[in-house]
């Protein structure tokens, strides 16, 4: 299978640990290993885990008009994003389709970088020149040449502290969604912050995909072998694991977190859980800048809803196309998106509790809930109970605004030092 895909520096890595290996978006990637899903899920959740995530791309958008390119062709309005943070949006086709989510993180003025999924950095890339025009701007398409990985839980900044130069100067003042170190416009990475071993430098940003406090690690991908080995060891002492694309599956879908392609895709970036992404103005009934796809996403024609969903235990379906949302009236109003098991939470006298909640508890066990997205016609509201059906499988769900509660991601670095 290797010899198939694309591989990642670490593949040999994952090999050698006996991992359970799968295509994913052209690329031969991890989903377990012999830890399996539950305990990997859990790891992040009590202390902390390490992801592969170099399968994903980046785009460089460099010039005088790269916030005008950028204005134009993602969802959010980044005329305010300060130097240093990033944020989370879509890149849409004229239909207000999806080509892919994207997150911007802004170096200046004039130089941003794009993140992207597996296997799209050539059609942002594409998708950005084609509607730059006159501007004065330049594209560069990093797929392959960037090292990435994740850590995330608790115990990520105490884990990281130990291999990076001066980390009281580098945590200091690191909120959510923010970032140090930075690429030049050679696309080299040039950073504050610099591991202790080897003077490397990485880029180090407040963010991931699980829900979880954590960060996003940029490196030279000759690095990325050593420095994923040095957060193992140490991270021993605090039960840190390797956890494949299943782990981040089932976290990022308790975290109500989207998977590009899958959640969002096919249909108008519209009615779901990540309104936040559009750049509304204060009374909601238009956007603060024009971007493409608005105006179909203005006309409300043929719109579908997107909600989450927890199940009333572990038990699931199969999404896709073959999958069935029934109402309460018996009606097919769509179908499944994403159904994945949350193991580190359960149903607790009516409410969702999570082994991350404070003051469980004695008698409490996570037991694990189904969650996900569905995909429907019509407009549903928080509480409203539904089916889903795959083949003669049925399982009985509730639609929530949230799921799994308690989460880290947004707590002040300063918590978890």
């Amino acid at each position: 299978m290797a010899n198939e895909f694309k591989t990642t520096p670490l593949n040999g890595w994952h090999r050698q640990q006996g991992a359970n290996m799968a295509d994913f978006g052209g690329y031969d990637m991890p989903l377990w290993y012999e830890t399996g899903v539950k305990k990997e899920h859990l790891a992040v959740l009590e202390s902390a885990g390490i992801f592969d995530t170099t399968h994903m791309a980046c785009v460089m958008v460099n010039g005088k008009d790269a916030l005008k390119l950028l204005q134009l062709c993602h969802t959010r309005d980044l005329t305010g994003l300060d130097q240093g943070r990033c944020v989370y949006g879509a890149v849409l086709e004229d239909n207000g389709h999806v080509i892919d989510d994207a997150i911007v993180y802004k170096f200046n003025d004039t130089d941003y970088m794009v993140c992207v999924n597996a296997g799209m950095g050539g059609a942002i890339a594409d998708h950005l020149n084609s509607n730059k025009k006159n501007l004065s701007v330049d594209i560069d398409d990093l797929t392959d040449r960037l090292g990435k990985m994740d850590i995330q839980g608790k115990n990520s900044a105490v884990i990281l502290s130990q291999l990076i130069k001066d980390p009281e100067k580098v945590f200091d003042k690191m909120p959510y969604f923010s970032f140090k170190g930075h690429f030049d416009k050679s696309s080299s990475l040039s950073s504050e912050v610099r591991l202790k071993d080897g003077d490397i430098p990485v880029l180090l940003s407040r963010s991931g995909y699980t829900g979880e406090f954590g960060f996003e690690i940029f490196i030279d991908p000759q690095f990325i072998v050593k420095l994923w080995e040095d957060i193992l060891k140490a991270g021993e002492k605090y039960n840190i694991m390797a956890c494949g694309l299943g782990a981040r599956d089932s976290l990022r879908a308790g975290a109500v977190l989207p998977l590009s392609h899958q959640d969002i895709g096919h249909w108008k970036f519209t009615n779901h859980p990540w309104m936040f992404a559009l750049p509304f103005n204060e009374d909601q009934t238009g956007f603060t800048k024009d971007f493409i796809g608005k105006d179909a996403l203005l006309d409300s024609k043929s719109a579908k809803f997107t909600f989450p969903f927890a199940g009333e235990n572990l038990r699931k379906v199969m999404a896709g196309d073959d999958s069935q949302v029934i109402d309460k009236n018996g009606n097919t109003i769509g179908k499944v998106l994403t159904c994945a098991t949350d193991m580190g939470i359960s149903w607790y006298d009516g409410k969702i509790l999570s082994v991350a909640s404070p003051d469980l508890p004695e008698d409490f066990k996570a037991k694990g809930i189904s969650c996900g997205f569905v995909l429907v016609d019509k407009k549903l509201d928080y509480g409203e109970k539904l089916t889903l059906q795959e083949g003669k499988r049925k399982i009985k769900v509730i639609v929530l605004s949230d799921i799994r509660p308690d989460r880290t991601a947004r707590k002040k670095l300063s918590n978890f030092l």
